[in-house]
């Protein structure tokens, strides 16, 4: 049985940068960190072999966010834009989503244009220091979240 998402991996090419902006500037936690060097199980979970990186599991209230840095095998560039197949942005609920956007903007973050207002909802996307495509979602109509049930 599934039970729901866990986290989202996100590949960083400066390790202590990426823990900095995920719980400085986004209120994330980090509940772990490893550094995996000559670690076989790693290897075989992944599927790579040799496998040197850094790894740290990020918490906030209601998702997990694991960081990663390769140094082996190495990474390739990134370039994935919102449009891509494959795992192509990261959506963070916020409460106040101008707020947020001024904070962030202050910050450093780059965003590609002022919150959207949807009505019952409003929506921005940035890019973290790495170009990793990050949403801000404001739910103002609690119905927009409900998941509607199976009629079958």
């Amino acid at each position: 049985m599934i039970h729901g998402i866990h986290h989202i991996a996100i590949g960083v090419p400066d390790f202590e940068r990426g823990i900095e902006f995920y719980c400085d500037q986004l209120g994330f936690e980090v509940v772990q960190r490893m550094d995996l060097r000559d670690f076989e199980l790693a290897d075989r979970a992944v599927g790579l072999s040799g496998i040197k990186a850094k790894m740290a599991m990020l918490r906030t209230a209601n998702a997990h966010i694991e960081l990663w840095q390769y140094e082996h095998p190495p990474p390739q560039e990134m370039g994935a834009m919102p449009s891509d197949f494959g795992y192509v942005h990261l959506a963070l609920q916020v409460s106040d989503i101008e707020e947020e956007y001024e904070r962030l903007s202050s910050a450093g973050m780059q965003f590609v244009g002022e919150p959207v207002n949807f009505g019952g909802s409003s929506a921005i996307y940035g890019r973290d220091p790495f170009g990793n495509v990050i949403e801000l979602y404001e739910i103002r109509d609690v119905s927009i979240s409900q998941i509607p049930k199976s009629t079958s």
